[in-house]
């Protein structure tokens, strides 16, 4: 079993996904299920970029990408990061976001997933990133970790390259213990939001930051179920002291 989470721009504008975009993919999703994936649903809204996530047996991987895509393709109200994809490595261009993580087999399917928008911080963005992974990596009950920033030319089952020009990386982490989903997230959050350029947001947040910015939203993708982090993490990082 396998985490896939797939990232892309299909917005009308820079810095926001409409209500009816959100909702036309929101309808599409359940035929993810109808096509292998043991679970799905639209997990990250950053600015105007959304991410399909699905749990996955491995055998079904290849179809279940292809399926968000044509979800993606289906719901666009502009093609965006569509057009990057390709057959041919060496006609790939700016595309959609990939991640893809392994899952334990005898357990629940838990994940988080970072999703991130740019807004002038494009040349920083995939080393914000490659340090979320690497704030996971190592820690306890962290199963794997997939994402991150796009160096050359990526190869996506079931859906075809993109290059690295591609700007909004999504990265996922899966989780062995739910005790541990805020522990893991926090210090994947931590390692983000010490840059200057990155603010943390509720999910379907507006990119309304002044360029160069960056936005992120961190979800738990726990069994099927998607809860937004961004609120208790913010909660938990406040200082307390006397008045």
């Amino acid at each position: 079993m396998k985490v896939t989470a797939i990232g892309a721009d299909i917005s009308i504008n820079d810095v926001s996904c409409s209500h009816s975009l959100i909702t036309n993919i929101e309808n599409d999703i359940p035929q993810l299920i109808d096509i292998g994936a043991h679970s799905a649903a639209l997990t990250n809204i950053t600015g105007d970029d959304i991410v399909i996530g699905a749990f996955v047996p491995d055998d079904k991987l290849e179809s279940v990408n292809s399926g968000i895509i044509n979800i993606l393709r289906k719901n666009a109200e502009n093609l965006g990061d569509i057009e990057g994809i390709s057959d041919n490595p060496n006609d790939a261009g700016e595309g959609i976001s990939y991640a893809e993580a392994k899952i334990r087999q005898d357990r629940y399917p838990d994940a988080i997933i970072v999703a991130f928008d740019t807004y002038g911080g494009e040349e920083i963005v995939g080393k914000v990133a490659d340090s979320v992974m690497k704030a996971a990596k190592g820690m306890d009950d962290v199963n794997d970790i997939g994402g991150g920033g796009v160096n050359g030319t990526l190869k996506i089952p079931g859906v075809g390259y993109v290059s690295n020009q591609t700007d909004d990386p999504v990265v996922v982490a899966t989780v062995d213990n739910i005790e541990s989903i805020g522990i893991v997230a926090g210090a994947m959050v931590g390692a983000a939001i010490g840059d200057q350029h990155v603010h943390l947001v509720k999910r379907g947040t507006p990119s309304f930051v002044i360029p160069r910015g960056i936005i992120m939203s961190v979800t738990a993708y726990m069994n099927g179920n998607v809860m937004d982090l961004a609120v208790p993490l913010s909660e938990r990082m406040r200082i307390l002291g006397e008045m």
